[in-house]
């Protein structure tokens, strides 16, 4: 007999919930240190901001969440006012072109 054949039920279980808690822990992990990544994949996908995972991570242990909160602010205000047509003044009227049905 093998090793597993002279475990007890309550041995198997226990192994197995072990095992099923290493594996949610290394899921834990990966997703974890790939939240920078994802991050700038969103950003890329939403704004046309590309950004490196690297210097996310770095903001991040600087200056924590508020550091990239104002980092992203700070490159969307100049990828705003990179765009002359797009500068919006107190007085100035809405752009709702974006919203407007193109064809028929």
């Amino acid at each position: 007999m093998g090793f597993l054949g002279s475990m007890t039920p309550e041995m198997e279980l226990s192994l197995l919930m072990a095992l099923a808690a290493f594996v949610l822990l290394i899921l834990l992990v990966v997703s974890f240190l790939s939240r920078p990544r994802v991050f700038c994949q969103y950003l890329h996908h939403m704004t046309g901001i590309s950004l490196s995972p690297v210097q996310v991570r770095r903001v991040y242990a600087k200056h924590g969440r508020a550091g990239v909160r104002d980092l992203l602010i700070e490159l969307l205000i100049r990828e705003d006012l990179a765009d002359p047509r797009r500068v919006v003044t107190p007085g100035s009227k809405p752009d709702t072109s974006i919203f407007e049905l193109e064809g028929p």
